[in-house]
């Protein structure tokens, strides 16, 4: 891998420098195709982190304009090569992309490619992306195992090679930048505690005033008609000022309360608001259920609201069941839904949808369990067994 204006230690040292300078997972996806086409001097980069819906969650592009990407229209769906890449888990260098039998075409605003090398990105056992070069910039250059007729290809095994390095890292930048946001969110759910600890005493206070004004009110109604029709216009005002801020308080600012009502209370409440707020009906049931470890609750909670979630945004289900219950040493929730499922060993295949990755990652960190269970048209079963409870 010495020869290549770009492909020397220090190159490589300079990118994976730069993927470990972000910390915003779009940030680092768009560090990554562009030090993967820096490296290895190819006119195209992209890379696409894959959903549970046969399509691209995230898909970055580099050596594409602004104008030319728009033109394109919709984010590419898993087939062809893409989907061989995911499917498989397997590199693609090819000399020419156009003449492989699993090509299906592209838009006609699309650039035209040629030689193409692309390799998946795994985190473990799963795949989290997949990072392609098309058209090598400098002198096409002979190896005997590329599929073209004539034994030459643009992309070469030491780039390969080069981008299989690259994507190993990748795959830890990405896997940081994750963990990252994350964090970035529970600091936020702890400022909003906060927020929401100060609303309540800004409305309590209001509250307190409003009685005092209505008292007052009361007192002058029968001596002075005028003063108590001004205290009760102050008792309107009042009135209207802490209805907006309860609103705001309770809607806008009031997280999970797992310390003062723990796991099970909070379960019930917020599922008790979904079932309100969606035209699905959400049923909540806890059997045996005693307090967890902090830690657990949290996951436990987590794992819930995401599943949730994605049963109420994305599978078109009538009904979610949601039941928190003893079994033997541990503690397990299910959550249930009877929408459009899916077929699971496909998705393990493509890569999980990040949210999958995250309750996967919840249950583990504390020394748990999940499952799921899914078939299209048969709904989905989503369990989280911790121990304890």
């Amino acid at each position: 891998m010495s020869q290549g204006p770009r492909s020397g230690l220090y190159a490589v040292s300079t990118a994976l420098l730069a993927m470990s300078r972000h910390l915003e997972v779009r940030d680092v996806l768009k560090t990554i195709v562009a030090s993967a086409r820096e490296l290895l001097d190819a006119q195209y980069a992209a890379l696409g982190v894959p959903d549970d819906h046969g399509g691209f969650a995230q898909f970055v592009v580099d050596g594409v304009s602004d104008a030319q990407w728009k033109a394109i229209g919709p984010l590419p769906r898993q087939h062809g090569i893409l989907a061989a890449m995911l499917h498989e888990a397997r590199p693609e260098r090819l000399a020419d992309v156009r003449k492989d039998p699993r090509f299906e075409g592209w838009p006609a605003a699309h650039p035209d490619m040629s030689d193409f090398l692309g390799l998946p990105i795994r985190d473990g056992d799963e795949v989290i992306g997949a990072l392609f070069l098309a058209n090598k910039n400098r002198t096409k250059e002979s190896t005997k195992d590329c599929s073209a007729p004539d034994g030459g290809c643009g992309f070469t095994e030491d780039d390969q090679e080069l981008l299989s390095i690259l994507a190993q890292h990748a795959a830890i930048a990405l896997t940081n930048a994750r963990l990252y946001e994350r964090s970035r969110e529970l600091t936020i759910a702890e400022e909003r505690s906060r927020l929401a600890h100060e609303l309540h005493d800004a409305v309590s206070q209001k509250l307190f005033s409003l009685r005092l004004t209505a008292q007052a009110a009361v007192a002058l109604v029968d001596r002075d008609p005028a003063r108590a029709k001004g205290e009760l216009h102050q008792v309107a005002m009042l009135a209207a000022e802490a209805t907006e801020e309860l609103r705001a308080a309770v809607i806008e600012l009031r997280p999970a309360a797992l310390d003062e009502d723990g796991l099970v209370a909070t379960l019930s409440t917020q599922i008790q608001v979904l079932d309100r707020a969606h035209s699905a009906r959400v049923t909540f049931a806890s059997h045996g259920v005693r307090a967890l470890p902090a830690a657990q609750e949290e996951a436990v909670l987590r794992v819930a609201q995401e599943a949730l979630h994605n049963a109420l945004r994305h599978s078109g289900a009538g009904r979610v069941d949601v039941t928190l219950e003893k079994r033997g040493p541990g503690t397990v929730l299910r959550v249930s839904d009877d929408g459009s499922g899916f077929e699971p060993t496909a998705i393990r295949a493509a890569g999980r949808h990040l949210g999958l990755v995250s309750m996967r990652d919840r249950s583990s960190g504390v020394g748990g369990t999940l499952s799921v269970e899914s078939a299209p048209g048969k709904g989905t079963t989503i369990e989280m067994e911790v121990p304890g409870g």
